[in-house]
């Protein structure tokens, strides 16, 4: 190999490392703002900087109440598309009686958290991460710390106590709105009465399905407020750097979610 091939592979090997680097300190800030997070809202009275519960609904009503007509709707569509699918499926093995199952199971497992954690990361987590970048470059965080604020608990704590709450209470909306959708599908082509979906729903869904879900989805929660909060402290460069940071948030949320809902499903298959 030439000398010029050599230096190209070395320097090639070099950003590598750089980025592996560069990833391995992005975990490590993403773990202490979460530490740090739980740290305030543990101890924040006794350090007379408490986690403020205005905050904390202000969050909840911007992250829940203010999502749920787009959340009713992605919701509706989901069960009404998931419906189809299935009879249709089904139907090529005579086996179309079988489908309030298998909606039923996919829906409060799977598809209704993903699709809220993706909603939430989307809208929600995109905000914060602006939030944070833009406070951070006109200077309002070095403020804060001036004037003995803590950043973490006056920025990330409270967005994260209201998403692990508020995208749980979201999710269960979305159940029930997915499932009620996809009856209006169910029963006509199943020539059954909406009672006797419902009661067929009941049967199908245990309380550990339930938990499954919703379980899953403050996990989620908890993935788009540090991630987001994450991105949103390491801007740098203006506007450009906010809508950089803010791109970056959303798509590393949704990758995050998409895989910790693999692993999930993974270690909840084999237990």
């Amino acid at each position: 190999m030439s000398r010029a091939g050599q230096l190209t592979d070395f320097l090639a090997e070099q950003g590598a490392t750089r980025r592996l680097i560069q990833g391995l300190e992005e975990i490590g800030f993403a773990g202490a703002l979460f530490g740090e997070s739980v740290y305030w809202m543990l101890f924040g009275r006794v350090r007379h900087q408490p986690v403020r519960l205005r905050a904390i609904l202000t969050q909840a009503v911007q992250i829940g109440l203010e999502a749920l007509p787009i959340a009713t709707l992605l919701s509706a569509t989901i069960g009404i598309m998931l419906a189809i699918q299935s009879l249709y499926t089904l139907g090529l093995f005579g086996a179309q009686s079988f489908a309030t199952m298998g909606i039923s199971l996919s829906v409060v497992r799977e598809f209704a958290p993903l699709i809220i954690g993706i909603l939430i990361a989307g809208r929600s987590g995109s905000a914060l991460a602006a939030r944070f970048s833009t406070m951070l470059i006109n200077q309002e965080v070095d403020a804060l710390r001036v004037i003995g604020i803590a950043p973490v608990r006056y920025l990330v704590a409270p967005a994260l106590v209201a998403m692990m709450v508020i995208v749980p209470c979201l999710t269960m909306w979305a159940n029930i709105v997915a499932l009620a959708a996809a009856g209006l599908v169910v029963t006509p082509s199943l020539d059954i009465s909406m009672l006797a979906y419902y009661t067929d729903l009941m049967s199908a869904i245990a309380t550990n399905d339930l938990w499954h879900g919703l379980s899953k989805s403050a996990l989620f929660a908890a993935l788009v407020a540090i991630v987001s909060s994450l991105n949103g402290a390491l801007a740098e460069g203006g506007a450009e750097g906010v809508g950089r940071q803010t791109t970056r948030a959303v798509v590393q949320s949704i990758a995050a979610i998409v895989i910790a809902d693999m692993i999930f499903a993974y270690v909840a298959t084999l237990s």
